[in-house]
């Protein structure tokens, strides 16, 4: 038994967990480097164990050496779990390598809990409205590629129409029993669709009323009129008929997740019951975690009326209009201490998410990248992502840390071609840049075989002989240019557009490709 999970386990006080989550930031995440306790031995030492853990990264206990998730090949139907590496994190080039040439989605999460309460594609519920009907799409396997403990991974990215339940658990909180829950997410995917989700909810699929739910919700809230002018997401309890920040029917401004966009968050939860709950929320990279609320529940849900079943993506009634991003997750059993959470977080912190690569400056997949014009007018000129759109602009070391990072980005292998690459923003994970009635825009990735198309590029040499120029996998006579600030695929001088004009055609289409801005 480790030395930290020893003080957790011989003392209950909230200063032997601080120092245990002083301990666990020292540690790192560095590559090939085991991280102990994990969340669920933190939990289980401080009395509330883990009746669920999820994750497609990495193994949520020390101990854990089972699958993480399962794939289920288009090409062929054929499944394969995806397991571990020694050091605790997914073995994702096992994916990579049953899913070549196709594509795959992931049919299951693993639960690494003794209970065994495993996460299938939801397979419908009683939600009425747009897109109702049947069972629920999986997430695209290699959709949310992020590096996390040095290493290549892959995320849950989740559009409209995807989710995840299980609807038969054991020992997940029913009838007003404490619970504690958290997952790690992103502030940078995310819309006001209902329901990006994960935690307690019906069995039946159905609303069956106030207090049958008890999830975490990452979303833009306009449930309540004084948040909609609110531009980001926020951590918020679905508690059924109502997604609350507080114990009132308004919107509370501590939920909105705040200082810029956060590529990746932890929401946490935990609800004793019967007359009170919790909301914080964390960025999972660096820090500690910002406390929301901690009172009493909302009138007309105390006591709670949980079912047990979990979710994630949806609502209790699978309303799936939903997008978001889910990295790892875990449900308790009893009300956690914040002394457990506060330890928890500095484990998630310590798991690197987002960190560095290691590789830098080329197109080997998950090298971290600059584009640099190439063209006498704009050699100080970057690619870079404005609004969702992009765009070439000035960019240097002593540029704002959010402009070199809306210019930096991850060389992944082509999403539609492995013998090709496509480019994710280091800001937003999941969002890669494709052409889209010509135009080069930022969006995530929904899997979907047009988007897989136009977000791949082949590299060949510059076409002003420096460089790299980058054709349209899908339409090779077209390359990425940039023309009066703005960023294309444009044909030499053959279409009428004003952006595939002759002049300078071979300078705007050749690229330097470099160290990132954004480390």
């Amino acid at each position: 038994m480790s030395a930290l999970l020893s003080a957790l386990m011989t003392s209950g006080t909230r200063a032997a967990l601080a120092t245990v989550a002083g301990l666990l930031i020292g540690l790192g995440g560095a590559h090939g480097e085991t991280i102990r306790p994990r969340p669920c031995d933190i939990y289980a030492a401080a009395h509330t164990p883990c009746v669920a853990a999820h994750s497609t990264v990495r193994a949520l206990y020390d101990g854990y050496a089972g699958a993480l998730y399962q794939v289920k090949r288009t090409s062929d139907g054929a499944t394969e779990n995806v397991g571990l590496l020694a050091d605790g994190y997914a073995n994702a080039a096992a994916q990579d390598k049953f899913c070549a040439s196709t594509a795959c989605i992931i049919t299951r999460i693993y639960d690494q809990s003794p209970r065994h309460n495993d996460l299938t594609i939801a397979a419908g519920g009683h939600y009425k409205g747009p897109g109702a009907g049947g069972a629920d799409l999986g997430a695209a396997a290699d959709a949310l590629p992020v590096t996390a403990g040095g290493h290549q991974v892959y995320g849950v990215s989740i559009s409209p129409g995807m989710g995840y339940h299980n609807v038969r658990t054991t020992g997940v909180a029913a009838k007003g029993e404490p619970e504690g829950m958290y997952m790690v997410s992103s502030a940078t995917h995310f819309n006001s669709g209902c329901c990006f989700d994960y935690g307690n909810a019906e069995t039946s699929s159905t609303d069956t009323g106030a207090g049958h739910m008890d999830a975490l919700n990452v979303s833009r809230d306009l449930e309540w009129p004084n948040c909609r002018n609110e531009p980001g997401p926020g951590v918020h309890a679905d508690l059924e008929n109502g997604i609350f920040h507080w114990d009132q029917r308004s919107c509370n401004p501590a939920a909105r997740i705040s200082g810029g966009p956060r590529p990746f968050i932890s929401a946490w939860l935990k609800n004793n019951g019967q007359s009170r709950f919790a909301l914080k929320w964390g960025d999972a990279q660096s820090g500690g975690l910002n406390k929301i609320y901690a009172g009493g529940l909302p009138r007309g849900y105390a006591p709670m009326r949980q079912e047990g079943a979990i979710i994630l993506g949806i609502g209790g009634d699978n309303s799936h209009g939903s997008a978001g991003s889910f990295f790892e997750g875990a449900m308790t059993a009893g009300f956690p201490t914040d002394g457990a959470d506060d330890a928890v977080q500095s484990n998630i912190v310590a798991a690197g998410y987002g960190a560095p690569s290691g590789l830098s400056g080329t197109l080997a997949p998950g090298s971290e990248i600059s584009l640099r014009a190439t063209t006498a007018c704009c050699t100080a000129d970057s690619v870079r992502n404005q609004n969702g759109t992009a765009v070439i602009a000035p960019i240097t070391s002593r540029s704002a840390a959010a402009d070199r990072r809306d210019a930096t980005w991850i060389v992944r292998r082509g999403l539609a071609d492995s013998a090709c690459v496509s480019f994710e923003s280091k800001g937003s994970p999941g969002d890669f840049l494709r052409h889209q009635n010509a135009v080069l825009r930022m969006q995530p990735f929904d899997g979907t075989a047009l988007n897989r198309s136009d977000a791949t590029f082949c590299p060949e040499p510059g076409k002003n002989g420096k460089g790299n120029s980058f054709h349209a996998m899908n339409d090779p006579a077209k390359y990425i240019r940039h023309y009066y600030g703005k960023v294309y695929i444009a044909g030499d001088g053959d279409d009428k557009n004003p952006w595939d004009a002759k002049a300078l055609w071979s300078d705007d289409a050749s690229f330097v490709v470099g160290p990132p801005w954004s480390p």
